[in-house]
């Protein structure tokens, strides 16, 4: 369609008063006129929240280079460490024997270590005479080491340690070596710690004397 001057005039008009009208209208919806609403953010946006803050009661969180797991404990480090060592000193000296030494040399090394229930037990067991009679005749000799492997319980008077005694034998002028792995009780007694209980650590628990 071909417009005369007069007509491109009047359109040209027209148009600078709608732009005019759209530029108000948007001026006045423009952001800061009204608060922005939740349902205005684009979507996918992430919400800001308030940082969490601990529940009732809690101060913090637990630092875990300060953290004392003793102060949980019925046994304090010291205590611990003692009790820890009295286990691998016992199963040491209980697989270290001679063909030639007396029963009462073998349990004497035990004294000290032990409770005196188990010291008997032990004595006992030393003096068994078939036992006597085939380590004289074979000439054993029996040298042990022992290493603490894991804490297998904690009471409130005793600590249950899993042990690993490796025993060197000689006898009958050849050499073998063998790993035996005990749960050792070791209890309160008085002022003091004493192993109180043993077994093969694949028996079972040792004695718990709670």
């Amino acid at each position: 369609m071909n417009l005369n001057d007069r007509q491109r005039k009047l359109l040209f008009g027209g148009l600078v008063v709608v732009l005019a009208a759209i530029g108000v209208y948007l001026t006045i919806a423009a952001p800061g006129g009204e608060p922005d609403r939740p349902d205005a953010r684009p979507e996918g946006a992430p919400a800001t929240s308030a940082p969490a803050s601990p529940p009732p009661g809690i101060e913090g969180t637990i630092d875990p280079g300060e953290f004392d797991i003793y102060r949980l404990l019925p046994f304090n480090r010291e205590e611990f460490a003692n009790a820890g060592d009295l286990a691998r000193r016992f199963v040491a000296a209980y697989g270290t024997y001679r063909f030639d030494e007396p029963p009462q040399t073998y349990t004497g090394r035990l004294s000290g270590l032990v409770t005196e229930e188990l010291m008997g037990q032990l004595e006992r067991d030393a003096a068994t005479p078939g036992i006597l009679e085939e380590r004289r005749r074979e000439q054993v000799v029996a040298e042990s080491t022992a290493t603490l492997d894991q804490v297998r319980n904690i009471e409130a008077n005793s600590i249950v340690f899993v042990v690993s005694g490796r025993q060197k034998v000689t006898e009958g002028g050849g050499e073998s070596s063998e790993s035996k792995r005990y749960a050792v009780t070791v209890a309160r007694e008085g002022g003091s710690l004493r192993v109180y209980a043993f077994q093969p650590a694949d028996v079972g628990q040792a004695g718990d004397t709670g």
